[in-house]
């Protein structure tokens, strides 16, 4: 059965395509510069620090001092993480193995 997300409409489908034709992460760059604000790049790319920090079993104080994430932001990943619809999961894992290659 496919994931049903509660998100999903023509233009989010248009903007994950658009996504995943981006090639390298230079792309990925000169496109999300485009299309984000310097803050929420720098949000979400903190989000995935914080899964990432979580999944290794870091405090929340340790994570908190390390990503500069607000003990609230922190809580939201976690509950993602437990109760989500599994993407922090998923790419975590691809990181790892990602990781687990280049060894």
């Amino acid at each position: 059965m496919a994931y049903q997300s509660r998100i999903q409409d023509d233009f989010t489908d248009a903007l994950f395509e658009a996504i995943l034709r981006l090639e390298n992460v230079e792309e990925c760059y000169r496109f999300f510069e485009d299309i984000c604000t310097i803050k929420e790049i720098q949000s979400i790319s903190q989000r995935l620090e914080v899964a990432k920090l979580l999944k290794e079993g870091r405090t929340y104080s340790e994570i908190e001092k390390v990503t500069g994430a607000s003990t609230a932001t922190i809580s939201r990943v976690n509950r993602c993480l437990h109760y989500g619809a599994d993407g922090y999961k998923l790419i975590l894992q691809r990181l790892e193995e990602q990781e687990e290659e280049k060894e």
